[in-house]
């Protein structure tokens, strides 16, 4: 199993919007590096939820449920989607300022490349996030 950060601005897509449907299809993504991401994205895969802009948090975890396939929205057919489900929220929502703060996590994607709306989360990492967040397994 990988792990996952995808990013959504509430205005959008909240981690609300989220709990209330379940499933979604993760489209509108249009940046290659971060749909290469989702390319290498297996079933079962998890994510986390991460609200961008004013939040700058995770506040959820999602499970890949359907590998990337074309997304609709892109008219000109260059980028595709995945498909997540609901797994839980996070009880205690991890800032990007948290995340920052903490020198273990500075080689993440998150802290290096803050506008990726799509980057994986090493094993070690995922664990540190998890523990941050009051995510029990």
């Amino acid at each position: 199993m990988s792990y996952w950060l995808i990013k959504t601005e509430p205005s959008s897509w909240s981690w609300n919007d989220q709990i209330k449907h379940k499933v979604t299809s993760w489209d509108g993504v249009r940046n290659y590096q971060a749909a290469n991401n989702m390319k290498a994205m297996n079933k079962g895969d998890l994510a986390f939820f991460y609200h961008s802009v004013h939040e700058k948090s995770i506040v959820g975890i999602v499970e890949v449920i359907r590998t990337y396939h074309p997304d609709p929205t892109d008219l000109q057919g260059r980028f595709g989607m995945v498909e997540v489900k609901f797994m839980k929220t996070v009880p205690h929502p991890v800032t990007l300022e948290m995340i920052k703060a903490d020198s273990r996590l500075s080689p993440l994607a998150l802290v290096k490349q803050s506008r990726l709306s799509v980057m994986p989360i090493d094993d070690e990492s995922w664990k540190i996030l998890c523990k941050m967040g009051g995510i029990v397994d």
